[in-house]
């Protein structure tokens, strides 16, 4: 009897450290980056976007879809050490056209950061690991612009032209390349001619706006195009009259951000509404 109540606690000892050794509920893999064998997740937090400040010298933020993954030795696997684990990350990183842009790792731990293009945006990758192996986080910033949930309500945007003469709207969203509106973008039309028709006196100049994406000429050409389209589905769609709209495009000369990454492309490419 007394050999049955031992084992039976030595059981109860051991199912909290197997019950450990499972991965957190609802979390994942990063879909390009698996896991050291021997490790299971033991925090995840996943973001459609988020801001992150990468430990490199100097510091940098970055914008985008955010993942934090902990990753923790199983119980009795073999810990795998410290720069053998964050080269893992990076060489498969470099192999596929990536960078390693910071690097501070020895026996006991450290910081890792590489990045990596792919379609036209770019991927940072954080690896940092601690206790000698046992314990390390993956921290991957998927680069991209927020998208835009919120949009103005017409007395918001008859405020801002009020005050500031102008508004500059970034949820008007073209096929790529093309002047063709997205059936989305009649969301954040609507206040546009809501305004218009509540307010007859009201005239506007809509502008368009692009990146800096492709030649110059194009770019002009497509944001003249863009906001004629703009005009046109207003005209079409809420019966204001034609002459109240004027259009321009200035292409990529005037742009609010830097074209050095997609978070600021995007908010360069934009249509705004001038009052006349």
């Amino acid at each position: 009897m007394r050999l049955w109540l031992m084992a039976f606690a030595l059981c109860l000892c051991a199912a909290p450290a197997l019950a450990q050794d499972k991965d957190a509920e609802g979390s994942k893999d990063h879909p390009m980056f698996s896991r050291m064998p021997g490790y299971y997740i033991e925090d995840y937090d996943a973001q459609d976007f988020s801001t992150f400040e990468l430990d490199t010298d100097p510091s940098r933020n970055v914008e985008g879809r955010y993942w934090k993954i902990s990753y923790w030795v199983k119980d009795g696997a073999r810990k795998i050490g410290p720069v053998q684990l964050s080269r893992n990350y990076v060489d498969l990183m470099i192999k596929r056209g990536g960078k390693k842009l910071y690097d501070d790792v020895d026996a006991s731990g450290g910081t890792t950061v590489a990045q990596m293009p792919v379609g036209g945006r770019n991927i940072y990758l954080e690896i940092k690991v601690s206790n000698s192996g046992e314990v390390y986080e993956l921290f991957v910033i998927e680069e991209a612009a927020m998208e835009q949930k919120v949009e103005f309500t017409a007395m918001e945007l008859a405020e801002a032209l009020h005050d500031k003469g102008s508004v500059a709207l970034h949820n008007i969203l073209f096929d790529t390349g093309k002047a063709t509106l997205k059936p989305e973008s009649a969301t954040a039309l609507a206040p546009v001619g809501e305004l218009l028709k509540s307010d007859a006196a009201l005239t506007l100049e809509i502008q368009g706006h692009t990146d800096n994406a492709g030649a110059a000429a194009a770019n002009l050409k497509l944001s003249q195009d863009r906001a004629a389209a703009v005009k046109t589905y207003l005209v079409r769609t809420f019966g204001i009259a034609a002459a109240r709209l004027t259009t321009n495009g200035f292409g990529d000369t005037r742009p609010i951000a830097s074209n050095t990454a997609e978070t600021g492309r995007a908010r360069n490419r934009r249509v705004e509404l001038v009052k006349r």
